[in-house]
């Protein structure tokens, strides 16, 4: 008796579920409908379901591209132009069309790529026509602006129209369309252009043949991405009882509440995420593990690397920062696996190296660091000495060694130049490191803002008494000719560059701070 109710239950269940399959099947078989999940927060309601990429590609446009803007609307960029009045009218970040092919490669070459939902609002056309009847007598919209045909009776499930009588703009997502309308374009041409931030054609192309020789994928697994999905909320251009102005008021304060929301990371925090770039992953391992960097459980210790900032302020008590360790990590390491980072297809992410490779990777940078922690200005370090003081300038508060080693330029070129002597010139770590410990035992690094410094002009700017950046590859040059490892020709070019670099004002200066003829310049011997 029991296991036949039972039974009958079952076989109620799945007549229930066949008919429910079939109602949907005939409810959704036309592409002008979506089963939705209706959502209210506060008073903003929503609907959220989920459409094919393709779909999104075509369907979708950008938020500058709203009715509202159409006088001050940029077709070329689809950005808005900014002037007094739309500033006031809509707060948004330009869009940067430099990200289209970054963001499109990601979707087509990371099988565990994801993107998160879009944000949208659905506009019908009667929404931008003030003689419309939706919008009463008293100029109220008379009903909200979507067609939502609910499927249970608490109204939370139901059917959206979509149809072409409805217009839709991505309020955040924007970049996300970017790169799938990149995608699509790709996928259909062939080819993708890519651009500057203001979607000036920078000259170059990716391929689907540039990807499938690179990431081994095949054509039909790149057609096949059109047909996967992505979640999409739509909200609606108006609300019942609302005038086109209170309407306006709400959608921008929705736009501008998920733009202020959403954070740009910092480079560092790239290089902390970013589990598809070689030089990224072992810098990551370094600055965790290596004994000269990595946090100890001791209250007096001071943290030495900055996982955020690029920069190191005075007053900082940490030795280096993340990205300048992914610098050095890709400056020494790129000569051993070029591959990490295609030379002659720079446009191409790179592809995550294989498990064995970046153990063997991780082995030789952690040699180099083991090299490094012995030299004696990190050796003060252990001493008991602190970073701001071995790094400030003399003319700074609390006077310095002004040593170049703890400053990121300085690290970031030595670990360029030994890359070099090492990979290229197969000169051995040992002795580079050698002649390197005398040099630094000798002052070598220190104290590079007096014109003694070998460094003074190149990486130290006498005139604004700053670090100068921009001499990090003179920097670099300078490093690999001291220990021993250019020819005749590259010594030249480099004697030419180094004067220059000690001309302030059209005065060259001395080791001894003394104006002189530029040919009075020379450069040091060999270590």
């Amino acid at each position: 008796m029991n296991s036949d109710l039972a039974s009958q239950i079952l076989q109620r269940e799945n007549q229930e579920k066949e008919a429910l399959a079939l109602l949907l099947d005939r409810y959704l078989s036309k592409s002008d409908r979506l089963l939705v999940q209706k959502t209210q927060m506060g008073t903003s309601e929503a609907y959220l379901g989920s459409v094919t990429l393709e779909w999104l590609a075509a369907r979708v446009c950008f938020a500058s591209q709203l009715p509202l803007f159409q006088q001050k609307f940029d077709p070329k960029t689809n950005n808005i132009i900014r002037d007094a009045q739309t500033i006031e009218q809509l707060q948004q970040r330009p869009l940067d069309w430099s990200r289209q092919a970054h963001l499109a490669q990601y979707l087509a070459t990371r099988k565990h790529h994801k993107f998160p939902p879009v944000l949208a609002v659905i506009s019908p056309h009667w929404v931008n026509d003030p003689n419309a009847e939706a919008w009463g007598s008293g100029k109220s919209a008379q009903i909200p602006a979507v067609n939502f045909t609910p499927l249970d009776p608490q109204q939370n499930l139901g059917l959206l129209d979509v149809s072409e009588n409805f217009s839709i703009f991505a309020l955040d997502g924007q970049h996300r369309l970017m790169g799938i309308q990149g995608l699509m374009e790709l996928i259909k041409t062939g080819r993708l252009e890519l651009y500057n931030k203001i979607k000036k054609a920078a000259g170059q192309v990716i391929t689907t043949d540039d990807l499938m020789e690179t990431y081994d994928l095949n054509l039909s697994y790149l057609q096949s991405l059109a047909k996967e999905k992505i979640g999409v909320e739509f909200i609606p251009a108006v609300l019942s009882g609302e005038t086109y102005e209170q309407a306006r008021r709400r959608v921008r304060s929705i736009f501008v509440h998920v733009n202020r929301m959403a954070v740009i990371l910092s480079k560092g925090q790239l290089a902390l995420l970013n589990e598809d770039d070689g030089f990224a992953i072992i810098a990551r391992q370094i600055a965790m593990n290596h004994p000269l960097l990595k946090d100890r459980d001791d209250p007096n210790w001071h943290p030495r690397v900055n996982w955020d900032s690029a920069t190191i302020s005075s007053k900082s008590t940490v030795l280096t920062t993340l990205q300048a360790l992914q610098d050095m990590s890709e400056g020494y390491l790129s000569h051993q696996y070029p591959h990490w980072q295609p030379k002659n297809k720079k446009h191409i992410i790179p592809l995550r190296p294989e498990d064995e490779e970046l153990e063997e990777a991780l082995e030789i940078f952690t040699e180099l660091f083991d090299h490094l922690a012995n030299l004696p200005s990190y050796r003060q370090l252990a001493q008991g000495k602190k970073t701001p003081q071995l790094r400030r300038f003399s003319h700074e508060q609390g006077k310095g060694q002004a040593n170049l080693l703890f400053r990121p330029v300085g690290q970031i070129a030595l670990a360029q130049a030994l890359g070099i002597l090492v990979f290229k010139n197969q000169i051995p770590i040992d002795t580079l490191f050698e002649k390197l410990y005398q040099f630094d035992e000798a002052g070598g690094f220190s104290q590079i803002e007096k014109p003694s410094s070998l460094w003074y002009g190149i990486l130290y700017d006498p005139l604004k008494k700053r670090i100068q950046v921009a001499g990090r590859k003179l920097a670099a040059k300078l490093i690999v000719y001291l220990l021993g490892g250019m020819d005749e020709k590259e010594q030249h070019q480099l004697d030419q560059e180094f004067v220059q670099a000690r001309t302030i004002e059209k005065q060259a200066i001395n080791f001894n701070g003394e104006n002189v003829a530029p040919e009075a310049i020379k450069l040091p011997t060999v270590l």
